[in-house]
Formats: structure tokens, C-alpha cells, sequence
């Protein structure tokens, strides 16, 4: 199945973290027939969390043989740079993964000084590796955000959680993208996508970005938009609309845009597949099921550790 480049990667899969939380029993033989299915092309690394990796090896053992490939991993890191050595080392120890990103918080108390330090660090012990930095959302992000611009490090936004509280606001969040993207600095996103376009969630009433709204902001801050332009896409509601300005997008400007807004980490990756056919972006043989019995499409709200 031919996807447009405008969607290629797009979909880190997430389905071990909130609100999915799936087994990763389950979760691994998914991630591999989603590789294997005609959505393939949507689908980009296995988003993992450190603190597991302990668990991986038997996983890949029983549930992975004979599905063939290696499985690409981008490494959450909740702990900070401190703890990214050993997580390496006991990565570099399991047979069958291939690491291609890692996502790295900011722990209170860690200065700007400190992270890009400990940053050079990493970046030399493990190569050809992409590292996001989650970037805080307290006094620190200015300088953060400034201090990668020029660097091979890219930021990373979480748009959501499971409390109100961890879900910024369309000005924040238009801020932050606004300050990646003219600095020229790469950005995914993570937890609250849950949805193709701004909405509201009926169960919680949290107020939730859409992802499309988040790629039409990324082009129209690329394109010269201000901050509170930039704002009022991330508030538009009407799907049509947004579809069919990103659908229209040259070549040039998907380029543009996906070379700046990487990803995007989700819980199911059958979720934004079904929202991308309804809104005419995917064909809709792309959504003939692919994965295990036991897969992770249907997400809990049993809560656990965020992407």
C-alpha cells in the first residue's frame, strides 16, 4: 500500500503506555504484524520504556520468533541522562532490538548546563542514535529550546496525560511549536493525540489536540504564521478543513513539515488509521486487521507509567 509522504512514520507505537497499557506479551507479536500489514508505511519505532528492558529479552524469545526482523526501539528514558549508561549497556546485551531513538526527561532540578553536558555524553556513546529531549514545561524551557537550536538533539512536547493539568493549552502549545520550528529544531509529541482533530473527550471533558491540527500548525509556523495563528489552527475543529489543507500541501511543504514534526506516540495504532481513512487521507483497504488476537486497539484506562 502506497502511503503519502505526508503520513509515512508518522505513528510511533505506544500501545505499552496510558491509556492502552497493553501486555507486553501482546504488545510486541502487534508492533510486528503491524509491520508486516498494508499500514506498515504509518507505523514507526516500539516506544519502550527503560525501567522494562529487564523484561524484554524473554518477550522477544517466546512471543517473536519467527516473525523475522529486528525490533526497532525508541527508548524512553524517565529517569534523565543519569540513568541513560546502564540502560544502554543492558540494551546492548538483548538479542534482536535495534535501537533508533531515545526520549530522555528533564528531572527537577537539572540544569541547562548539566543536560546538554550529560546530552554530548550520549550522543557519542551511541551514535546514529536520535535523542529527544522531553522538554519541561516549567521556567527551564526557554533556554532549553534555545540552546537546541543548532544541535543534532530534537525536543519533545507531551500534549496530554491523565489529569487536565498535563495537557497545555492551544497558546502554550502553539508557543512551543513556534520556537522549534523557526529555530529549526525537530519535535515529536506525546501522549493526548488521541484523535485526529481538536476535540473534547466526552468521558473526561479534557479539551485534546488533534494530530492534524498539530501538522497544520507545524507548516504554518514553517510558513511564517504567528504564535496566535499558529493558536487558532490548534483550535480548529472542523476536519474537513484541516484534511484537505494538509491533503493540498506541495511536496515541497510536506517535506518541510515532516522534516520538523517527526512523530507522534500512540496508544493504538489502529485508532488514527481509522480516523485518517474516515477523513479520505488513507485508502480504506489500508484497515483490513493485521495484527494478533489479543492486540492493542482497543485502549483501558487503566493508568501506568506515560510514554
Amino acid at each position: 500500500m502506497r502511503f503519502s509522504p505526508l503520513l509515512i512514520g508518522l505513528c510511533d507505537d505506544a500501545a505499552l503506555f496510558p491509556p492502552g497499557n497493553a501486555p507486553m506479551d501482546v504488545a510486541v507479536p502487534a508492533h510486528f504484524a503491524h509491520e508486516g500489514s498494508d499500514h506498515a508505511a504509518l507505523v514507526g519505532p516500539f516506544v519502550f520504556p527503560a525501567p522494562r528492558l529487564g523484561e524484554l529479552p524473554a518477550i522477544l524469545g517466546e512471543k517473536a520468533a519467527g516473525q523475522g526482523g529486528e525490533l526497532e526501539l525508541s527508548l524512553t528514558v524517565p529517569a534523565g541522562t543519569d540513568a541513560v549508561p546502564a540502560a544502554l549497556e543492558q540494551l546492548r546485551a538483548i538479542d534482536g532490538v535495534k535501537l533508533a531513538a531515545m526520549e530522555i526527561a528533564v528531572p527537577a532540578g537539572q540544569t541547562p548546563d548539566a543536560l546538554f553536558g550529560a546530552l554530548d555524553e550520549i550522543a557519542s556513546a551511541a551514535p546514529g542514535v536520535e535523542i529527544f529531549v522531553e522538554v519541561p514545561r516549567d521556567r527551564r524551557r526557554p533556554e532549553i529550546l534555545s540552546r537546541l537550536a543548532g544541535t543534532a538533539y530534537s525536543a519533545k512536547f507531551r500534549t496530554g496525560g491523565i489529569v487536565a493539568e498535563a495537557y497545555p493549552d492551544e497558546a502554550e502549545l502553539a508557543a512551543a511549536i513556534h520556537a522549534v520550528v523557526t529555530s529549526g529544531v525537530r519535535f515529536k509529541a506525546t501522549a493526548g493525540l488521541h484523535h485526529a482533530i481538536r476535540n473534547t473527550d466526552p468521558d473526561t471533558g479534557f479539551e485534546q489536540h488533534g494530530f492534524l491540527n498539530v501538522m497544520l500548525a507545524t507548516h504554518r509556523a514553517a510558513d511564517g504564521a504567528s504564535v496566535e495563528e499558529i493558536a487558532a489552527t490548534l483550535a480548529d475543529r472542523d476536519g474537513t478543513r484541516l484534511s484537505a489543507a494538509l491533503d493540498g500541501l506541495p511536496a515541497e511543504a510536506v517535506g518541510v513539515l515532516r522534516a520538523r514534526f517527526r512523530s507522534f506516540g500512540t496508544c493504538s495504532i489502529s485508532d488514527p488509521l481509522t480516523e485518517l481513512v474516515g477523513l479520505g487521507l488513507v485508502p480504506r483497504s489500508s484497515t483490513e486487521p493485521s495484527a494478533p488476537t489479543g492486540s492493542v486497539d482497543s485502549p483501558s484506562t487503566e493508568e501506568g507509567p506515560l510514554a
